[in-house]
């Protein structure tokens, strides 16, 4: 058979590679899935022969974006939910007391429409967490994958499910409640450890791994205090036996790491250290409340930390600390978390939000990210914490053919500054005009090719129904619970730690 030849032709190339190379003019060479040549002229063997040509004159070709972090059954929920801290923020979107699951269709429709919204950024990429309300059931999952599979995107999901009760997962939450509500939670407590590994066999088994295919599969604890020791252990194991991520929110608050100390008696990095889940696989998403000692812990783990600046400042969780685990070894990925927390799923605004929000954490400028630093996360650290930094996350002979092209003539870029700072600080959003996955065209000129962006947008609009009703469903326990949840934030405010991770100061 054949091989499938494409060339992009004549464009600015920042390859992001182990030395950062720049090309001020360049093709790059496509052989099927698979960037074979990048350099002048490159394509110049190929005269002749029979290729597909992108003249990409006046564009800059970078590696495609990666999402390191996302959520998808929160692709709905834009603007849904008032700022609140994440423990009172949760009790409005997953709360315990979810009455059933949506549609098939309406899963479909949004994982298509947060998958459409990306690739129209450039994003070629994404690790999706996702969690299923009130559990996991096969039409939703299937609904998910096929949606991801048919946009082209490259994906990694998760069946984020908790197994423990819902007051056992923070601090002081027991106490507070009346025993009644105490008894309805117990009774709604999550399906058990062997149907979760059950499911999660069944999932594997039909969707592989991101190294097998475009769309395959990744595990979830959620967090650790959310599911039970032996249900962590075992999908750590899976990971392992699968070589797939296995995702973690870990210190994303300070009532974690209350929790961590009035609960555990230590820290839930060493909890999580403790229970032998700490590895290579591992993706630590926020990682805001850690101390030193985590630190170490982490690096010496291998694991990678997902950054999700803007939720971060959405829910006051607070700055992570970016130079202490950069300068540790510890490989940064950057993420938008749900687009409940960012209002869309606006991945440059997260590189602009990593470029800005340390210079107010420490006084020192040289420890402030790069600009260079800041497009790694957001490419490379984000393919590895995917598993794929070997096959993605840099344009280089052997790496996929995952590229964005960005026009220069745009207003980003106009006028013409330092590349590097322009794409992180200018929010070249708009500016993208073709994104390629796996050697395949998915969006040129601005267009999702083989999409009618009307039709999708008007059936996602025929879901409001399915929307309010969801809505509903969340908010029917609100009034009742919300007393005692914050009530328990009060608490663990008032609970002292030796840190804080907030701008204003120690609290």
């Amino acid at each position: 058979m054949a091989s499938r030849v494409s060339i992009i032709r004549n464009a600015r190339v920042l390859t992001l590679d182990e030395v950062d190379s720049d090309h001020a003019r360049s093709d790059i060479v496509i052989d099927a899935e698979t960037i074979v040549a990048v350099g002048q002229d490159a394509g110049a063997a190929y005269a002749g022969g029979d290729v597909t040509v992108i003249e990409a004159e006046g564009m800059l070709a970078m590696p495609g974006l990666v999402n390191a972090h996302l959520h998808s059954p929160g692709n709905f929920l834009k603007a849904a939910i008032p700022n609140l801290p994440l423990e009172l923020f949760m009790l409005y979107e997953v709360p315990p007391f979810m009455p059933h699951p949506v549609s098939a269709r309406y899963a479909y429709l949004r994982t298509a429409w947060g998958a459409a919204e990306m690739l129209k950024q450039g994003v070629t990429a994404v690790h999706d967490d996702a969690f299923f309300l009130p559990g996991v059931t096969d039409e939703e999952t299937e609904s998910v994958m096929a949606a991801y599979t048919d946009s082209g995107i490259r994906a990694a999901v998760t069946l984020d499910q908790p197994n423990v009760c819902e007051y056992e997962k923070y601090p002081f939450l027991e106490e507070l409640l009346p025993a009644e509500i105490r008894g309805r939670m117990a009774a709604t407590t999550p399906v058990d450890e062997a149907e979760l590994l059950a499911a999660y066999a069944d999932f594997i088994g039909r969707w592989g791994t991101c190294h097998e295919r475009r769309v395959g599969t990744a595990v979830s604890c959620s967090a650790p205090q959310r599911v039970t020791p032996t249900y962590l252990q075992a999908l750590s194991e899976l990971s392992r036996r699968h070589d797939i991520p296995h995702n973690m929110h870990i210190l994303e608050t300070r009532l974690q790491r209350v929790f961590g100390d009035a609960v555990l008696g230590r820290s839930l990095v060493r909890y999580a250290d403790e229970l032998g889940v700490l590895d290579e696989r591992a993706m630590v998403i926020h990682a805001i409340w850690i101390d030193d000692d985590d630190i170490e812990l982490l690096a010496a783990s291998g694991c990678t930390v997902a950054h999700n600046p803007v939720s971060n400042l959405k829910l006051g969780s607070g700055v992570m600390r970016w130079r202490a685990l950069h300068d540790a070894g510890i490989p940064i990925a950057l993420g938008t978390d749900e687009a409940t927390v960012d209002d869309g799923i606006n991945v440059w605004t997260q590189l602009k939000t990593a470029g800005l929000i340390h210079n107010i954490s420490d006084p020192d400028p040289e420890r402030w990210p790069t600009a260079t630093e800041i497009l790694r996360a957001a490419t490379g650290g984000g393919a590895r914490a995917m598993r794929l930094g070997e096959m993605t996350g840099r344009l280089a002979p052997g790496y996929a053919a995952d590229i964005a092209l960005i026009d220069m003539d745009s207003v980003a870029f106009t006028p013409l500054g330092e590349i590097r700072r322009q794409l992180v600080y200018c929010e070249p959003r708009a500016a993208v005009d073709t994104t390629i996955v796996a050697g395949e065209v998915l969006m040129r000129g601005g267009k999702l090719v083989g999409v009618d962006e009307a039709a999708l947008r008007a059936e996602v609009g025929e879901c409001a129904a399915e929307l309010a009703s969801y809505l509903e469903g969340t908010r029917a326990g609100v009034a009742e619970l919300e007393p005692y949840y914050r009530e328990m934030y009060r608490r663990s405010l008032a609970h002292p730690i030796p840190m804080s991770r907030w701008v204003g100061g120690p609290i």
